[in-house]
């Protein structure tokens, strides 16, 4: 084939064998009744519909740190709010836990369940989107988010995570404890990876603004305040984690647009 000029010879076909005779009407009528039963064989081969490969859902993980189960609240309540978005799931991981049993139990560390598996590296690779939450220590994530960050040392080589939409929800022990730096200082993570950070900015509407009760939470994501350790989630607090779930899921749909590669590109 030759660019912009229709079909051309090849050089290595064989040359064209003439019949010293034409073939007689038997012969003719036999050839066409065969290509008609090829091609009348052909046609009829039935296509089957597999709707699992029309329908494919984004995938937001929701990746968590949780000591005391105050994040843990939020992650569930932030996947109903991503799963009530049409063509998108949530999906909760937990990170490796870094402290040992022993320190655990001094601290009074409640058992986690079995029903969050613990996220791997390279699953990450799998994700639409990413939500990561994670408590507060002296202003910045917990070491246990942090060790999971350092982690993904290979994927960050390959820029395997760029371009992925990414937010965050903390939990802090008071208002002035790190709602906003907690989240701040995470996002250095995701630049280095060329996320796309995505704040809920002041979406949330008049709950951002009501000062009738204290509450966490954020232009840069959802919060609570965890007090001592035994305050609760109040209704706000989940309801704004609620909305980053849906908001989050919103923003992914809109990049999950599907796009063609030049010829002869590959997927990393």
């Amino acid at each position: 084939m030759g660019k912009g000029g229709g079909c051309v010879p090849s050089k290595r076909r064989p040359p064209i064998e003439v019949p010293d005779q034409e073939p007689s009407l038997q012969e003719t009528n036999s050839a066409i009744s065969s290509q008609n039963q090829i091609t009348s064989t052909n046609t009829t081969i039935p296509v089957q519909y597999n709707p699992t490969l029309a329908v494919k859902k984004c995938k937001i993980f929701i990746i968590f740190y949780s000591m005391y189960a105050h994040v843990e609240l939020m992650a569930r309540r932030i996947k109903k709010g991503v799963d009530s978005i049409e063509g998108v799931e949530g999906v909760l991981y937990r990170v490796p836990e870094t402290l040992l049993q022993g320190t655990l139990e001094q601290m009074k560390v409640p058992q986690k369940g079995n029903d969050v598996p613990l996220i791997k590296v390279d699953e990450l690779v799998n994700a639409d989107g990413f939500l990561f939450g994670f408590p507060t220590r002296f202003g910045s994530m917990a070491a246990q988010m942090k060790a999971f960050f350092d982690s993904t040392h290979e994927l960050w080589m390959k820029q395997k995570l760029a371009g992925v939409p990414a937010g965050l929800f903390v939990s802090t022990g008071t208002q002035g404890g790190g709602q906003e730096t907690t989240a701040w200082t995470a996002i250095t993570q995701l630049v280095h990876h060329g996320m796309v950070f995505v704040p809920i900015g002041y979406t949330f509407g008049a709950g951002m603004f009501r000062m009738d009760s204290i509450r966490g939470g954020s232009p840069y994501g959802a919060g609570v305040l965890s007090g001592d350790g035994t305050r609760e989630p109040s209704a706000t607090e989940l309801a704004l984690a609620e909305h980053q779930g849906k908001y989050m899921a919103t923003v992914v749909k809109r990049f999950a647009r599907p796009f063609s590669l030049a010829p002869g590109e590959k997927h990393n």
